[in-house]
C-alpha cells in the first residue's frame, strides 16, 4: 500500500463518519445516510486488513 493511501483512508473515513451524522440529523434520505455509511464501512475494512496484514 503506497504511502498516501493509509492517511486518505483516514481521512475519508473521518468524513464519511461526519457526512453520516449530519445526513441523519438532518434527515436528508435513508439512501444518503447508506452510502455515507458503506463508505464507512469500506474505509474501516481496508485499514483493519492493512494493519492485520502488516503488523
Amino acid at each position: 500500500m503506497t504511502s498516501w493511501l493509509r492517511p486518505a483512508l483516514w481521512l475519508l473515513l473521518i468524513l464519511s463518519v461526519a457526512a453520516n451524522a449530519v445526513a441523519s440529523s438532518l434527515d436528508v434520505g435513508v439512501v444518503v445516510g447508506l452510502g455515507f455509511g458503506l463508505v464507512t464501512l469500506a474505509c474501516a475494512v481496508v485499514l483493519a486488513a492493512h494493519h492485520y496484514r502488516h503488523r
